[in-house]
């Protein structure tokens, strides 16, 4: 027998939740699953990792969405991670989006990426190849449940995302917020707002770049509108050519 959710109230209007644009580290990765590569494929740290060319322009698009956005629906609160690509995305939206006039933008740490520890930066094929028994716990136990050496499982950022929503809904009522983060913290809100009672994932679902997910308040309650949407992209661009990373 399956128990009934307990979904929390709401005062907020709603909650729009954007992927950064692809990053150099996403295109290094990429390569390094194509090509096989056991090598670390990204040097520094997650912080600091930027947007890609080809993710710029994602961001760029995403500010078209935003000035596209019926009147009276566009966010009056934008609430970004710490981290370079996260924050260089809505600045390229702002840039791009003709009507974003004053609106008011806060970095909240809790939004940061979820922390690998010492395996920051490492792809699946680089912990297996330097640490195959890390490898097989991480597959053992499931993605939503491994916490790598100093670094955090799922349910912690879940954690830290939860009293963010309990904050922000107490500091923003009535407003319309976007977040613009990562895919862990995108897929917490969905855990979180997904009330008391919501079953964890057995697999992460996917959240592409640049992609926007909306919750809406029906009735008092924050409810999953649309998930990853990414029609946005499809709109025909100029590109800026791609920088090999290095």
């Amino acid at each position: 027998m399956t128990s009934p959710r307990l979904v929390p109230p709401s005062s907020l209007s709603a909650v729009r939740a954007i992927r950064h644009g692809r990053s150099t580290a996403n295109l290094a990765f990429a390569e390094a699953e194509r090509t096989g590569a056991t090598g670390l494929p990204v040097s520094g740290v997650d912080r600091d990792v930027p947007l890609s060319r080809s993710g710029i322009d994602q961001a760029r698009a995403l500010g078209r969405w935003w000035s596209h956005l019926p009147p009276g629906h566009q966010p009056d609160l934008v609430v970004c991670s710490p981290y370079e690509r996260a924050v260089r995305t809505w600045q390229e939206m702002a840039r791009t989006a003709a009507d974003v006039v004053d609106v008011e933008t806060v970095v909240d740490e809790r939004l940061r990426d979820r922390e690998m520890g010492v395996y920051e930066l490492y792809t699946p094929a680089a912990l297996r190849a330097r640490s195959p028994e890390e490898a097989d716990r991480r597959e053992r136990v499931g993605e939503w449940h491994y916490r790598p050496p100093g670094g955090e499982a799922m349910t912690d950022v879940a954690v830290r995302v939860g009293q963010f929503l309990t904050d922000l809904d107490r500091a923003a009522q009535g407003r319309s917020v976007l977040i613009v983060a990562h895919d862990a913290i995108v897929i917490a809100l969905r855990h979180v707002l997904g009330g008391i009672g919501a079953v964890a994932p057995g697999r992460l679902p996917p959240v592409p770049n640049a992609s926007v997910s909306t919750w809406e308040n029906r009735g008092g309650r924050l409810a999953l509108t649309s998930w990853g949407d990414t029609r946005h992209l499809t709109r025909p661009t100029t590109p800026t050519k791609e920088t090999p990373h290095r």
